[in-house]
């Protein structure tokens, strides 16, 4: 799409949701980075607002489609996060189902950081980690109440799409030895239905306003297993352990803090099952953003080995927890410095 296909579909997607005439729109400025929608800040002159609309085509080097529809679950899962944890979430002002896209506010200031940013600029943690696990907790523990409504959620498709096959399956292809196990997790992640799964939660899709964070890119919202986006989070942390040693045990510390947050809302079902769950799909994830389809840009090869050595033999014998987990990630961290 180019910049003038762009600020065309931004003008009908303000005017469709009544924020302004489409003749209001001053500028609309594609932002950089992500890889799965076409987001974008919008002047309508007398503020400005966020745009997104979900890309069919993901901008990565491999093959990877996945469907536009999520955009709706994504914002379906803002408004039900924004109502558990309303100040963790971005301010909604509508989605449009003629444009597939929606609206929100723009966060910028002297105040906000990305998280993403901060750890790998090395900023000393201030317990990040153990506030957004408690904010998972408690957005996992809402959507199993008895009125929770699943109807926008029922995506086991796209997220077979966009998290398990260029994760879990890809991954698997590139690693024949573990695809048994690699594909036994996924399909166990493939079936479950038991929490409102965010999909994405990672240091890139947080940001920090004046310390809080604030959750973003939930593209892949789904019905789910809960471990996933513990996993998930948490996996961020150990490569940036890996990458930042001048902050690394601030970060293991993380890792710990976050759980703890994050299970004392674990009321839907057993918390030491869940936890042997996590810590079987951290080494899983972490081989996934090495030789998957979306590996991480910033570890260098040396580095990118280095944990390929850490998540294969833990593949090959899961820790029984993520204390055993980290016992062993802090001895390979003795080793290497």
């Amino acid at each position: 799409m180019t910049a003038a296909d762009f600020e065309t579909r931004v003008r009908r997607l303000v005017a469709d949701l009544d924020l302004a005439p489409a003749e209001a729109v001053r500028s609309a400025e594609r932002l950089a980075g992500g890889v799965a929608s076409d987001i974008g800040v919008v002047d309508l002159g007398d503020r400005k607002i966020c745009v997104k609309f979900a890309l069919e085509r993901l901008k990565v080097a491999a093959e990877w489609h996945a469907p536009v529809r999520r955009n709706r679950a994504e914002y379906a899962w803002l408004a039900f996060a924004g109502s558990v944890v309303p100040r963790s979430v971005p301010a909604l002002f509508g989605w449009s189902a003629a444009e597939n896209g929606f609206a929100m506010e723009y966060l910028d200031g002297s105040d906000i950081v990305l998280w993403k940013a901060a750890l790998l600029a090395a900023t000393t943690p201030k317990d990040e980690a153990a506030t957004v696990g408690d904010l998972i907790g408690r957005i996992h523990a809402a959507s199993t109440a008895g009125d929770f409504d699943d109807g926008p959620f029922k995506n086991a498709e796209d997220f077979r799409a966009l998290r398990l096959d260029p994760y879990l399956r890809f991954t698997a292809g590139r690693h024949p030895a573990l695809a048994e196990r690699l594909d036994a997790l996924s399909d166990g992640l493939d079936v479950a239905r038991r929490v409102l799964v965010h999909g994405d939660v990672s240091p890139k899709n947080i940001l920090l306003r004046g310390g809080t964070p604030i959750l973003l890119d939930a593209e892949c919202a789904t019905m789910g297993d809960a471990a996933f986006d513990v996993a998930f989070c948490l996996n961020h942390l150990v490569l940036k352990a890996v990458h930042v040693p001048a902050i690394r045990p601030a970060l293991i510390e993380g890792i710990r803090r976050f759980w703890i947050a994050y299970a004392a809302h674990v009321t839907f079902e057993d918390a030491d099952a869940l936890e042997v769950r996590v810590a079987a799909l951290l080494p899983a994830l972490m081989l996934a953003r090495i030789d998957g389809k979306s590996p991480v840009e910033y570890l260098g090869e040396a580095e990118r080995e280095r944990v390929r050595q850490l998540a294969i033999p833990l593949l090959a014998s899961p820790p029984s927890g993520l204390s055993a987990f980290l016992d062993r990630l802090v001895w390979d961290a003795s080793i290497h410095g």
